[in-house]
């Protein structure tokens, strides 16, 4: 990412906020539900794919074997640094099995911590797994913030040109680093098409870039609510054919009420021109862990099948 572009996306996203936020702010753990403002502007077809999840889903249940989830470590040449991912290993996994792995990116606001501690994201797994609605999998939430000091940066910087750069560089830190050190920690498959990519809001978008940019790398791609940093869709998707022909499953989704769905809405519709099939699920939320939640829950029922 260039200096010029950073800036302006930067400014783009500051414009944004400010005119949709209504003085609510954005969604992240310290304001669950805040949402972006909305209502939305809907099309016909921006409605629910799927029905809401059942009471319960995020929560841990009595008798549901759990996963483990333990902290990883890994050298970045992109950072120069150590850094860190939170890894789902699935109850039982055994080191003889090859595994598939999604990737499951966090939003600008969060941290790698973002997925398991305010989402939830290991309950919904360990029911949907328990109940053989879901394939057991590997899940890998890293901090996508590719910067040599990558803590989440203070309310009134998050925009700041550097900050939103150094999402853009975690693309070669996910390819170059954390995928062959995952691969060569844990019993995670190497096939593409046992490898998915997922993110909310500004992970949304990185999924969608570093997905659809990777075919060769990922067979499954969500973005849920996925923010401004999103390529335009003509980039997402340059060659259809090679889509139609590569993408095990495109999932896209947000909220009715969430201020960001144009951007989603973009790609939908650019899809259906370009006859790509894909999913596109609008929900009753905001911008706020009840979609996220949601779509996780629907979107892993679908993967590695």
């Amino acid at each position: 990412m260039t200096r010029k572009f950073a800036d302006t996306f930067a400014a783009a996203l500051l414009t944004f906020a400010a005119a949709t936020a209504q003085g609510q702010g954005a969604a992240n753990p310290e304001q669950p539900k805040a949402g972006f403002g909305g209502p939305a502007a809907l099309a016909a077809d921006d409605v629910r794919a799927f029905p809401e999840p059942p009471a319960g889903f995020a929560d841990v249940q009595p008798g549901i074997a759990q996963g483990r989830v333990e902290e990883f470590a890994y050298h970045s040449d992109v950072t120069g640094t150590q850094r860190r991912a939170m890894v789902y290993l699935p109850a039982g996994h055994v080191a003889e099995r090859r595994y598939p792995v999604l990737y499951l990116l966090h939003g600008l606001g969060g941290n790698h911590h973002e997925w398991t501690g305010y989402v939830r994201a290991q309950n919904i797994l360990d029911q949907l797994i328990a109940e053989g609605r879901a394939v057991p999998m590997i899940v890998v939430m890293p901090n996508g913030r590719a910067l040599p000091d990558d803590r989440p940066w203070p309310a009134d910087r998050k925009f700041a040109p550097e900050h939103v750069a150094g999402f853009a560089r975690f693309e070669r830190d996910l390819l170059d680093h954390l995928i062959p050190a995952i691969e060569a920690r844990y019993p995670a498959s190497g096939d593409r098409r046992q490898r998915a990519i997922a993110g909310l809001s500004m992970g949304g978008g990185q999924a969608l870039n570093f997905g659809l940019g990777h075919l060769d790398q990922f067979a499954w791609v969500a973005g849920f609510s996925s923010a401004p940093n999103t390529r335009r869709p003509a980039e997402l998707v340059p060659d259809a054919d090679a889509a139609r022909r590569q993408l095990a499953l495109l999932y896209l989704s947000c909220g009715s009420q969430d201020g960001l769905i144009n951007v989603s809405q973009g790609l939908h519709r650019h899809l259906k021109q370009q006859a790509v099939p894909h999913v596109w699920n609008v929900d009753g939320h905001g911008h706020d862990r009840d979609s996220w939640a949601g779509n996780l829950y629907h979107f892993a029922q679908q993967i590695f099948r």
